[in-house]
């Protein structure tokens, strides 16, 4: 309805024909509003990133597959087969095709990578496999550049990126899945090792992905193949997180825990997530004589028949979702504590094979539909909202531009009025400096103690880490990564530069979460979207007739003040995290001459060297490194409050200057009715 309005008002005004040249500004100034207005709705569309985890082999591929209802799309963990890079999913809004962007490395980065058959590890040498063919990583680069396949990789490298686009999604599959699928018992031909990542379009899907990205995530167990800064970087995107994990490990499993412990910060206060759900997968794989003798369900009766299977697939399904949540609850991290969390049991098997006599909502794949589908609607919802405010500001525009004159005692009224609304933009700007100052004073203080327990206790804090390192080609990746490294089935990365910062976090992270929680809505008394509620230009308690120019004009600053207010709070949301990474990026900068010289170190006792030689490092620069850090932080925090402070000024001001500056000497057309239409529909869209 809000669109065919000012669809009719754009054909109306650009019907408008006058030889005046205030008329003609005044025009253009409403036209442009509304292709502003149009484009802002089409270009930026709020997508929410959900992020799915796991071991490899858990059904995370599969799990997808059915909440798409397409069966085969990603690569499942069968014969050896898994999804081996980053991937995106998303509805393509467009066209009908399936669509695969790829985004590849360079040339150059892929040779550094198999350069030397010397400093090559296990990583290294299971991406030359998987590209080149068995016993390749035997190769130097000289001889692999004779391998027929070089050539051919030369040629895919010409390009940054990569697009396949299918109308049928078997040839879509088909195609793509070389660029993501690992197949451990068919080395050669697979160019995953070449790929950053790839991002998925389906069409028809616009119900469940209209807002939505789903990130498929290379299982723990693989998680040599993600590129880490890329991989960290999509983490801290996630407002939501699947933990998948087999419900027969479900209970047992430590995986998710590990990458719970190991996200927190990039999902927390370092990022953007709300919840966190853990989803047990295969529940229709059961065996009813073993869960008998080993479950012993008191007070259940269970016969040999489909109903007994069935009734053993709720009371298991049933006691892994009251043991999870238990435990989730009993987490001592109050970091963990934050998130909203639940617990689905699901069967992407069954969802699909009717065989397996499972009625698709006992396989619970309809529940996580429904979850995309009101995130979704939730989403459209508030898109629609900002933009009936959006189109309602045009029309008090409009609506006062008519009612404006050039009589001279409404000269006088609106200059009046005009001073009043730039005295109380100062006001609000002082008042709210003042609120954010004792935020300042407070984060300040508990960075403060961050920096003094960090200068203590780093080194004992940092030691068990480095000693815990095995292997030496480990240790020298480690290195070599400027202090980040996943090593090959491993549950979790070793994070040299997070654990220098352990203290800090320890001490801020709890305030940090009051002052900027991820979801606006959240009242915690401190937060800087509360600051931001607060302000306003639009003075309490006066009001003005509907016939009154000056009602027209106060709306449509009330409007202009709304949609600044709403793009800051997401912006808040965004910003705060560089406010929250430079603590580790600036550690990592201090502590990266330190790793290059440890990465150097060769010959026998290389590794025992490579220790010492991060321990000396960091025992020279504790005394300056974590002030360094706080430094930074603060010059960062202080910069998110003036640029909140700063474009209050200058939107406003310019909403301002536009209102108060119309006025022609043609009547141009009347939209209270519209107005009274959007108001209105205002008033349903918040009820």
């Amino acid at each position: 309805m809000t669109k065919k309005i000012m669809n009719e008002v754009n054909v109306r005004f650009q019907n408008i024909k006058s030889t005046d040249q205030t008329t003609n500004e005044i025009k253009n100034t409403i036209l442009d509003s509304i292709a502003k207005m149009n484009e802002m709705d089409k270009d930026k569309r709020r997508k929410e990133t959900i992020g799915v985890f796991g071991k490899t082999g858990e059904g995370k591929s599969s799990l997808l597959n059915a909440v798409l209802g397409l069966e085969g799309l990603l690569p499942c963990g069968s014969l050896g087969a898994c999804t081996a890079v980053i991937t995106q999913v998303e509805a393509n809004l467009e066209d009908s095709e399936y669509k695969a962007e790829i985004e590849l490395i360079s040339k150059e980065e892929w040779e550094n990578e198999i350069a030397s058959t010397d400093e090559r590890t296990d990583t290294d040498n299971e991406r030359i496999i998987a590209v080149y063919g068995a016993d390749a990583d035997k190769k130097s680069l000289e001889e692999l550049k004779k391998n027929a396949k070089y050539a051919e990789i030369d040629h895919f490298l010409s390009t940054e990126k990569k697009t396949i686009s299918h109308t049928e999604v078997l040839d879509f599959v088909r195609d793509v899945k070389c660029h993501i699928q690992q197949s451990e018992y068919n080395p050669g031909g697979w160019y995953w090792p070449l790929v950053k990542s790839v991002t998925i379009k389906i069409p028809d899907r616009q119900e469940l992905l209209e807002h939505i990205v789903l990130f498929d995530v290379p299982g723990t167990g693989d998680c040599n193949k993600i590129r880490d800064d890329l991989w960290k970087s999509r983490v801290k995107e996630c407002s939501s997180v699947w933990i998948v994990n087999d419900i027969k490990r479900a209970i047992s499993s430590k995986e998710p825990w590990s990458i719970i412990e190991h996200c927190i910060q990039d999902l927390g206060p370092g990022g953007q997530c709300k919840t966190i759900n853990f989803i047990c997968t295969r529940t229709d794989d059961i065996n009813i004589k073993e869960y008998l003798g080993s479950a012993q369900p008191s007070g259940d009766h269970f016969s040999s028949d489909k109903s007994s299977k069935t009734a053993c697939i709720h009371h298991r399904n049933n006691s892994a979702k009251d043991t999870l949540k238990r435990k989730l609850e009993n987490m001592k991290s109050k970091d963990v504590r934050r998130f909203t969390a639940d617990v689905f049991a699901v069967s992407s098997k069954a969802y699909f094979n009717e065989d397996l006599q499972m009625d698709k909502n006992e396989t619970e794949i309809p529940k996580l539909q429904d979850l995309l589908k009101n995130t979704n609607k939730s989403i459209r919802r508030e898109l629609i909202r900002d933009y009936v405010n959006q189109a309602k500001g045009v029309l008090f525009l409009i609506q006062q531009t008519k009612l404006n004159t050039t009589d001279e005692e409404m000269a006088k009224i609106k200059a009046a009025v005009r001073n009043d609304y730039k005295e109380s933009l100062k006001k609000a700007l002082r008042e709210l400096n003042g609120r954010f100052d004792p935020l300042y004073e407070t984060i300040e203080q508990c960075f403060s103690k961050g920096v003094e327990k960090s200068v203590d206790q780093c080194l004992s804090t940092t030691k068990p880490v480095i000693s815990s390192v095995p292997y030496d080609k480990t240790l020298q990746a480690l290195c070599k990564k400027k202090g980040f490294c996943w090593p090959q089935y491993w549950d979790a990365p070793v994070d040299l530069n997070k654990c220098l910062a352990k203290h800090i976090y320890d001490n801020i992270d709890e305030e940090f979460s009051l002052i900027f929680p991820v979801d606006s809505n959240n009242i915690t008394g401190r937060s800087v979207q509360e600051k931001i509620d607060k302000f306003s230009v639009v003075q309490n308690g006066t009001v003005y007739s509907p016939s009154s120019i000056l009602y027209h004009i106060q709306n449509f600053m009330k409007t202009e003040e709304t949609k600044v207010k709403t793009s800051l709070k997401q912006d808040v949301v965004n910003r705060k995290k560089n406010v929250y990474s430079v603590i580790q990026k600036t550690i990592r900068d201090q502590m990266t001459a330190g790793y290059k010289k440890a990465a150097e170190k060769r010959g026998q006792g290389a590794m025992g060297k490579r220790k010492s030689t991060i321990i000396k490092t960091i025992e020279s620069l504790k005394d300056s490194m974590f002030e360094e850090a706080k430094m930074q932080f603060l010059n960062e925090f202080k910069s998110l409050m003036c640029y909140i402070c700063e474009s209050l000024k200058s939107k406003l001001s310019r909403s301002m200057e536009r209102s108060f500056s119309q006025s022609s000497k043609a009547s141009l057309m009347d939209v209270s009715r519209e107005i009274e239409t959007l108001e209105t529909l205002s008033e349903y869209i918040v009820t």
